[in-house]
C-alpha cells in the first residue's frame, strides 16, 4: 500500500516549512547609523578617569614603539614591519578589555595589541624578524601566534571559543582583523559558525580604508562592515576605530555579552592606516596627502589628550611622563634588537608538529649533515682562509 492510498490520503496536503522566515529580528542585530563616540560627546563625563589615563599612557607607548619599529627595518634588523601607526585606539583596547583568562587572535598588524596584552617586545617581533615561527609561547600568554595569511585566525578563535563553552571555562576570545581579511571565506565561515554555535567570541574589524592599495569600495558595496554581522544572525557594532574610549566601551560590551552566553558580536572600528602598508609598501601610488593630512586632525593621541587636559584630568608634566616612559622602552628595545641572536638552524624543525614526522626527520638529517661539513670545512681552512678571503 502506497502513501496515496492511505485512508485520508486525498486530504492529506502537507505545508512546506517556512524556511524563509528570519531565525531572528534583524533590527537588533543592525549598527548605528554613525560610529559610535565617547571623547567630546556628553558620554565623556561617564568615562572611568584611571581607564583613560591608562590608555593614554599606552598609546602614546604605542606609537613610539611603532615608530622604532619601523626604524629598525630600515637599519636592517627587521625583515617587516606592518605599522599600526593611527590605528594604536583599536590595538590598545582590544588588548586592555580582556581578562587574563581570556585569549587575543591577532593578524600580522597586531604586535601592538600583542605587547599592550604584557608580551615581550622583542617576543613580539621575532616572527617579523625571521629568527623564529614565532617569538612566544601562546599558550603562556593567551595570545595565538601572529597571523600572515588573512583570516585564518578567525576560524581558529571560533573553534578555542567553542572548545572552551563545551569545557565549561570562562574564556571569550577576540579575534583581529583588518578590512581586507573581510573579503576572505575564512572570514564568512568563522563568523557563520560562531553564530550558530553561539561560540563566546568577538570580532574586531579594523577598517583602516585599505587592503594594502585596494580601497573598501572596491571591497564591498555593502553599507558597512559591520552590516555584514546580521546576515550570519549577530549584532553588528560601528564605532569611531581612533576614539580608544569608545573602542573600548563596545569591546567591553561585546566581550561581557559573549561570557554571559549571548553569543558573538562583529565590531568594525573605522580607522586609518597612517603609514604605509609595510616599509615595502609605496602608499603614494594609491592615496593622495591631502586624505592623510585629514586624518591627522583625528589622531587617537590628540582627541585623547585633549579630553584628559580639559577635564583637568592631565597636565604637562603627565604628558612627559608619559613619552619619557616611551623612550625608556624604544631604548631598551633598540639595544635588544641591535644584539645579533644565536640561532640554532635544527630549531626548523623543533616545532612543527608534536611528534616529527619522516619527512621532517629526513630533512633535518640531511641539514644536519650539510652543517657537519661546512663546519669541519672552516675547521680545516678557518674563517679567513681561502674561501673566508675573498
Amino acid at each position: 500500500m502506497t502513501v496515496q492510498e492511505l485512508p485520508g490520503a486525498a486530504a492529506y496536503r502537507p505545508t512546506p516549512p517556512p524556511a524563509w522566515k528570519p531565525l531572528t529580528d534583524p533590527a537588533p542585530l543592525l549598527p548605528d547609523p554613525e560610529p559610535y563616540r565617547v571623547l567630546g560627546t556628553d558620554a565623556a563625563a561617564d568615562a572611568d578617569p584611571e581607564l583613560l589615563l591608562r590608555l593614554y599612557a599606552e598609546l602614546v607607548r604605542g606609537r613610539r614603539y611603532n615608530a622604532q619599529a619601523t626604524a629598525l627595518t630600515k637599519q636592517g634588523r627587521l625583515a617587516v614591519y606592518p605599522s599600526s601607526t593611527g590605528q594604536e585606539a583599536c590595538e590598545i583596547a582590544a588588548a586592555l578589555v580582556l581578562e587574563e583568562r581570556d585569549w587575543l587572535f591577532p593578524s600580522y598588524r597586531d604586535t601592538l595589541a600583542a605587547v599592550a596584552r604584557g608580551l615581550d617586545p622583542v617576543e613580539a617581533l621575532t616572527l617579523l624578524r625571521g629568527d623564529r615561527h614565532t617569538g612566544y609561547d601562546p599558550r603562556e600568554h593567551r595570545i595565538a601566534p601572529l597571523c600572515t595569511p588573512l583570516a585564518t585566525q578567525l576560524p581558529h578563535a571560533v573553534g578555542l571559543a567553542h572548545a572552551a563553552r563545551l569545557a565549561g571555562d570562562d574564556v571569550v576570545a577576540l579575534a583581529m582583523v583588518g578590512d581586507g581579511g573581510t573579503s576572505e571565506g575564512d572570514f564568512h565561515e568563522a563568523l557563520n559558525f560562531a553564530a550558530v554555535w553561539r561560540a563566546p567570541v568577538v570580532f574586531l574589524v579594523q577598517n583602516n580604508g585599505f587592503a594594502i592599495s585596494v580601497p573598501l569600495a572596491k571591497q564591498t558595496a555593502a553599507p558597512s562592515l559591520a552590516h555584514k554581522a546580521v546576515g550570519y544572525g549577530m549584532p553588528g557594532r560601528l564605532v569611531d576605530g581612533n576614539d580608544a574610549a569608545a573602542v573600548h566601551q563596545v569591546l567591553g560590551e561585546a566581550v561581557a555579552r559573549a561570557r554571559a552566553g549571548g553569543g558573538p558580536t562583529l565590531v568594525e572600528a573605522v580607522t586609518y592606516r597612517m603609514d604605509a602598508h609595510t616599509n615595502a609598501d609605496d602608499a603614494t601610488r594609491y592615496r593622495v596627502d591631502s586624505e592623510v593630512e585629514a586624518w591627522r586632525a583625528h589622531d587617537p593621541i590628540q582627541l585623547l589628550e585633549r579630553e584628559l587636559t580639559e577635564r583637568g584630568l592631565l597636565a604637562e608634566d603627565g604628558i612627559e611622563e608619559a613619552r619619557a616612559a616611551a623612550e625608556r622602552m624604544a631604548a631598551g628595545l633598540r639595544e635588544r634588537m641591535n644584539a645579533d641572536p644565536v640561532l640554532d638552524p635544527m630549531d626548523l624543525f623543533t616545532h612543527v608538529y608534536a611528534e616529527q614526522t619522516t619527512q621532517l626527520r629526513e630533512q633535518a638529517a640531511r641539514l644536519r649533515v650539510e652543517l657537519d661539513a661546512e663546519q669541519d670545512h672552516h675547521g680545516q681552512s678557518g674563517p679567513h682562509g681561502a674561501e673566508g678571503g675573498r
